[in-house]
């Protein structure tokens, strides 16, 4: 009897074991997707339909002016230097585009380290947790946000998402932000890791 209890505790502790490494396992891949991703966030003014139409526009505008921008030039290490060297412009495409639908308010550029949660966005998913933002504030930035993919440049409509992953991701990495629901467990394990992670960062600054 002892025997077969042993043999139970040994058997549903060798399952929590292998469930946190694949957990530990999942978590390491998720840092390395973060550690190599830049995300464009565009925050809109306000609710209104007029400040979610216009930033629209302005996220159009951007991406068919800044095309070099969205290409793949732009990634964690270089984002900083070349942000500077075209912030004036990409602030003047910005403000112009306002100014021509009607709008008094301005916008700003800001790159900074910001938390997501998990995000779906068109076919494959990126792990909550903070990621390196060129973040595009319009007037009040109280409104819905837009954002997408800088590094790997999957912001352009003719990206091939799968193939920009498997290029610049490693493969563990693509294998995840490409397969949702076989992960989904995973995925919401690590959220609420990080959103508590976030929490905790905030409370303490």
């Amino acid at each position: 009897m002892k025997k077969i209890r042993i043999a139970e505790i040994s058997a549903a502790l060798g399952l929590v074991i292998s469930v946190v490494f694949s957990i530990i396992g999942f978590g390491y891949n998720c840092n390395e997707i973060r550690n190599n991703i830049v995300r464009l966030h565009i925050l809109a003014n306000s609710d209104s339909a007029e400040d979610q139409r216009v930033k629209l526009i302005v996220r159009d505008e951007l991406l068919n002016c800044g095309k070099d921008l969205f290409s793949g030039i732009v990634n964690v290490e270089n984002a900083e230097e070349i942000l500077n060297n075209q912030k004036e412009d990409l602030l003047k495409i910005i403000n112009s585009t306002l100014r021509e639908n009607g709008f008094e308010y301005t916008a700003d550029i800001f790159l900074v380290r910001e938390y997501f949660n998990t995000r779906s966005y068109e076919g494959f998913t990126l792990p909550a947790g903070e990621y390196l933002a060129v973040k595009v504030i319009l007037g009040k930035a109280e409104g819905k946000n837009w954002w997408c993919v800088m590094f790997p440049p999957l912001c352009l409509p003719a990206a091939n998402k799968k193939e920009e992953f498997d290029i610049y991701i490693n493969e563990s990495g693509a294998e995840i932000v490409q397969n949702y629901q076989r992960y989904e467990m995973k995925f919401k394990i690590i959220e609420i890791y990080e959103n508590i992670k976030n929490n905790l960062k905030a409370n303490f600054k």
